[in-house]
């Protein structure tokens, strides 16, 4: 007997390794799901949002470095899962997506429920099709597959309802041929890097997540240049433990001494990042770029040498043709920065620390000062987590606590939404990570904002005794809104948020839920979350008048920041 289209697709994710697929079941669904429920090794795993579920999946890929596979069925469905998506889409991360569709002869008759899938995912997918006739398959999976695989992306495969039990007149299992090449410049580009980097006085290292695999080669070219490195989010990963060059990331999150770093060199070389923001980019130095995508060189700061290359391979063949530099002043001076910048941070995470002026001043303009410290929370987890725990991260204040006070040392993990910038990331990526590595601690650093926008599929998680530790910052505010609003002069509008008691709601849910409003029991509290078997949310009410300081602030920052305050204090007379 020949096995049908959904037979097809299931034992193909079977023969590629997939372990889970995410989604929200549904009619057009109803045959793929029921190939899942009779196949070994690969479970179903029923979210209760479809974006929390292509959020977990997209968790998973990044994770594991391989396909990561969600479903929505028909219409609604499938348009759920277009945030997650783009998220993957914006990682590059190779996610497929499997969508239904309203029966095939109802196609283009304005159906009920029926969406154009191929068009709503257009933007989005590197592959996008749907299946007309069941004699497509397993051809058109392989070429979906291929393409999220190759180019690191989101494939979308739409199935029509009527389709998923008909049967191929070829009844052959689906072969995949995805070996990756690993490619490097050609010598006269790699000699002319050389040239440049050799000529120059002060040379500063930006790195990001395209060099993770290259930590080695990364690491002997600061050696040999006497580089400081600066590193995106993404590279914390893999590059901030046990490395004497590193001195933090730049942006809105970073520190001074990385910001005088990029600006102190005469020659920056890029390895392996798409570091998006203009502004943090130094002036008036040469560059040299490393990145496998040719298209990304040059795009955020004008390039004197780029190359196209991984970025492991690229240095192997260059590192042979520098100059060793004595000179280490460059990199001592900016290690001396970071050091004296980390010492301030540890004060501020003291729960007791106060300087007198600061709590004078929140005390008028708040009179919260005593709320706990979001750096202290942060500082907390990092003393109590695993050195192989897993962190995730909603966009916003949460994701700055995270990059300054806790540290990606041993094997530990970090994902986020660090491109797209969604809301309400962290908690589903800890779902699928969860999955992935079941022994592991996983530990997400939620926004009170973020959490409460998918908050239902805290139920996907007691379900299936998914022992998540969520950390809640707990502000009842959008705190990086509110930084936005104040930088820019503008008082406090709309970021306010009416937030319940989290953790009892996360009781009701049965899951462990811990609240902490002391300073004095934030340790102790952090600890016994940690301890907890199983899911455990831990509610922390977090000052919300904190700001993070970004590497370089402007005086039209500070003077913004001071007319904010002076707007939301005063009394408005207007009307």
């Amino acid at each position: 007997m020949a096995r049908t289209v959904a037979r097809v697709i299931v034992d193909a994710l079977q023969e590629l390794g997939v372990q889970h697929v995410f989604g929200v079941v549904g009619d057009a669904l109803n045959p793929l799901t029921d190939a899942i429920r009779t196949t070994d090794g690969v479970d179903w795993i029923g979210c209760r949002h479809e974006e929390a579920a292509a959020f977990a999946a997209g968790a998973q890929s990044q994770l594991s470095g391989t396909l990561g596979v969600c479903m929505g069925t028909v219409g609604p469905g499938s348009v759920h899962l277009l945030n997650g998506l783009y998220d993957a889409a914006k990682s590059r991360t190779p996610v497929l997506a499997i969508c239904g569709q309203v029966p095939l002869a109802e196609v283009g008759s304005d159906y009920f429920q029926e969406v154009d899938n191929d068009l709503l995912f257009r933007d989005v997918a590197v592959y996008r099709a749907t299946v007309t006739s069941p004699d497509q398959m397993p051809r058109m999976l392989e070429s979906a597959v291929r393409a999220a695989v190759s180019q690191g992306g989101v494939a979308v495969l739409t199935v029509p309802g009527d389709l998923g039990d008909q049967e191929p007149s070829e009844d052959r299992a689906a072969r995949f041929a995805l070996d990756r090449p690993v490619t490097r410049p050609d010598d006269p580009a790699l000699a002319r890097a050389a040239e440049l980097l050799d000529a120059a006085d002060r040379v500063t290292l930006l790195v990001g997540r395209g060099a993770r695999d290259a930590r080695d080669e990364v690491l002997r070219t600061a050696g040999t240049l006497a580089a400081p490195m600066v590193l995106t989010l993404k590279a914390k990963e893999g590059f901030e433990g046990d490395n004497e060059f590193q001195v933090g990331q730049t942006g809105l999150i970073g520190n001074p001494a990385a910001a005088h770093a990029l600006e102190s060199g005469d020659v920056l070389l890029m390895l392996g990042t798409d570091f998006p923001y203009r502004d943090w980019y130094p002036k008036g130095c040469k560059v040299v770029q490393i990145d496998t995508r040719e298209e990304h060189l040059g795009r955020r700061i004008p390039v004197d040498v780029g190359l196209t290359g991984d970025v492991g391979a690229t240095l192997r063949a260059l590192l042979p043709l520098l100059d060793t530099v004595s000179d280490r002043s460059h990199l001592d001076d900016a290690r001396e920065r970071f050091a004296h910048w980390q010492e301030g941070q540890r004060r501020l995470a003291d729960p007791g620390h106060e300087h007198r002026w600061t709590g004078r001043l929140r005390a008028v303009l708040d009179n919260r000062d005593h709320e706990i410290r979001p750096e202290a929370l942060a500082a907390a987890v990092d003393t109590h987590a695993a050195e192989d725990a897993v962190f995730t991260s909603d966009t916003g204040m949460a994701t700055v606590w995270l990059s300054r006070f806790v540290g990606m040392r041993g094997s530990r993990r970090l994902i986020g939404s660090y491109n797209l910038g969604s809301m309400a990331n962290a908690m589903p990526q800890a779902l699928g990570a969860q999955l992935w590595a079941p022994d592991r601690q996983i530990v997400a650093f939620c926004g009170d904002g973020g959490l409460s926008m998918l908050l239902g599929d805290l139920m996907t998680i007691k379900t299936y005794r998914l022992p998540v530790k969520l950390v809640v910052f707990d502000n009842r505010r959008l705190g990086m809104v509110k930084l936005e609003q104040e930088q820019a002069g503008l008082p406090e509008f709309g970021t306010e948020l009416d937030n319940p008691d989290f953790a009892a709601v996360a009781t009701a849910l049965g899951l462990t839920g811990i609240r902490v409003t002391d300073p004095a029991d934030l340790d102790a509290s952090v600890r016994r979350a940690f301890d907890t078997p199983g899911p455990v949310l831990l509610d922390v009410l977090t000052n919300p008048q904190e700001v993070a300081v970004p590497g370089k602030p402007t005086v039209s920052q500070g003077w913004g920041f001071a007319i904010a305050k002076v707007k939301e204090i005063l009394p408005s007379h207007e009307g």
